[in-house]
């Protein structure tokens, strides 16, 4: 099977391999174990490798190269009108030597291919939505166009849509989806957690605003002044990064919270097996992997009411769920109750850590077959 991906991940090319970010790798590599040819339409950076990128498993992968482009600025919307002309005619030729065509959405270069993919109505197609698919969110116009697209079968056709979470009064092509991070022979016996000594958090995501890690620095701070014995794990990096490090040295915090920057998956799985608590409080998410991460490894979460979170999380049976603009104050409480309600803790974090173990790798792959097979 000759597979085309169009997709907008940044790849790197290192001693005639192709490196992408790990978790989009990691599921693309799923992918590529079921076909002959791989052919990927996308942006390509020249800077180094960093520890969160990873190579693809097979050496049957030609990457047509895309420049990057968007249209955030005048500068950028006019630099995109010379771009896209030919972003779009590199993903119809990989659309026309394809016996599959998959999309990565939402992005500028899953829009394009969006609009592409309708003049191959005969060829079996998939979309990888990795957005919030909630209808009732607020989103960019790009977005939405995106979605209406995909969801019309009108102009959509032989089309599988992958999104997170169910959603009411979708067409027949959306097929509610999910993501895995770790194989069934990785699970062992997290050591039951207690709050008789420290209590750990842990936040994971990039450092910006709309993850909220500032929040995360807060809570723990409260917890702190409260006598409450905690410590905080950060991981991860971007533009809030100095601001959060500021923040944590100017207050003195250095002893208790740590930021660890952008770490390997083996070491950040290390940590969540260590942790009480994740503290993710995020304002847009797609399937927000660090919360069925943390879920996995016996790490109660409490986050907010975006995508599939509420549904991740039982409605608050494996979990807390908050609104995004939730105060410092209302997790504390949170936490507070937690500590008090010890049984409650053990038994909503052994919930979660049984409903995260059914998403393995292995299941994981087995839809994916099932899907290029049209099972």
């Amino acid at each position: 099977m000759k597979f085309a991906i169009i997709s907008h991940t940044l790849h790197k090319s290192k001693d005639q391999k192709l490196y992408a970010y790990e978790p989009y790798v990691r599921e693309m590599n799923l992918w590529l174990q079921n076909v002959s040819e791989t052919r990927i339409v996308a942006p390509i950076s020249k800077e180094q490798i960093s520890a969160i990128e990873v190579a693809y498993n097979t050496n049957s992968v030609i990457l047509k190269e895309i420049p990057a482009f968007n249209v955030l600025s005048l500068k950028t919307k006019i630099l995109s009108i010379f771009k896209i002309p030919f972003i779009i005619i590199q993903i119809i030729k990989a659309c026309f030597w394809a016996d599959h065509i998959h999309l990565r959405c939402p992005g500028n270069v899953g829009l394009l291919g969006c609009f592409v993919q309708i003049l191959f109505p005969s060829k079996a197609k998939t979309v990888k939505y990795a957005g919030n698919w909630d209808p009732k969110s607020k989103q960019p116009v790009s977005y939405r166009l995106q979605k209406w697209i995909l969801s019309n079968t009108f102009i959509t056709k032989n089309c599988k849509v992958l999104v997170y979470g169910e959603w009411k009064n979708q067409s027949k092509n959306i097929v509610p989806f999910f993501t895995a991070s770790y194989v069934d022979n990785e699970i062992i016996e997290v050591p039951q957690k207690d709050f008789s000594s420290k209590i750990n958090f842990i936040f994971v995501g990039s450092f910006t605003k709309g993850k909220q890690p500032m929040l995360s620095v807060k809570v723990v701070e409260k917890l702190l002044a409260n006598n409450i014995n905690v410590a905080l794990d950060m991981y991860g990096n971007g533009l809030e990064f100095k601001n959060v490090q500021s923040y944590i040295e100017q207050n003195n915090l250095e002893g208790s919270i740590t930021l660890h920057g952008n770490r390997t998956k083996e070491i950040v799985k290390e940590a969540f097996q260590k942790a009480h608590f994740l503290i993710f409080i995020s304002k847009s998410e797609g399937w927000p992997k660090v919360v069925a991460e943390a879920m996995f490894w016996s790490c109660l979460p409490i986050s907010s009411k975006v995508s599939c979170v509420e549904n991740m999380l039982g409605f608050g049976a494996r979990g807390t769920v908050v609104k995004s603009n939730v105060k410092e104050n209302d997790i504390v409480s949170i936490i507070e109750n937690y500590i008090k309600q010890k049984d409650l803790y053990q038994k909503q974090v052994l919930d979660a850590k049984n409903w995260s173990q059914q998403y393995t790798l292995e299941k994981f792959s087995s839809e994916i077959k099932k899907l290029l097979l049209h099972e």
